[in-house]
């Protein structure tokens, strides 16, 4: 069995968006995590939209999951970000879960009724 690499930076922040947001990549035994830390809106969703896309091309497995957990804030336009993922990923017959999030992110979710949208079948 050939070990798994470590975390993988997928998406390069432009210039200034260092400190706004972060994304990696790990590789998992059923697929993909990806991490994102700091803000996701309308300036920053690109390299979300980018990341998420070049991890589910990239990593073999039906699972890609998301730790929202040090996202300080999202917009409507990380909301669609996130939903245009979880479509693209049901279209490669994968599974899109987030299973930690941040307050802020929870709260986005539940107010628009996508939480359950993201939820693990377990």
């Amino acid at each position: 069995m050939t070990p798994l690499p470590g975390p993988t930076r997928v998406a390069t922040p432009r210039k200034g968006d260092d400190d706004r947001i972060g994304v990696s990549v790990t590789p998992t035994a059923d697929g993909v995590s990806v991490t994102v830390r700091g803000e996701i809106d309308l300036d920053t969703v690109g390299l979300l939209r980018t990341a998420l896309l070049q991890a589910m091309a990239s990593y073999d497995g039906a699972e890609v999951t998301l730790d929202l957990s040090d996202v300080s804030f999202c917009d409507s336009s990380g909301l669609n970000a996130l939903l245009r993922a979880r479509q693209h990923a049901l279209c490669e017959h994968r599974r899109l879960t987030i299973p930690a999030s941040s307050p802020q992110v929870t709260r986005l979710l539940e107010l628009t009724g996508s939480a359950a949208l993201f939820r693990s079948a377990t």
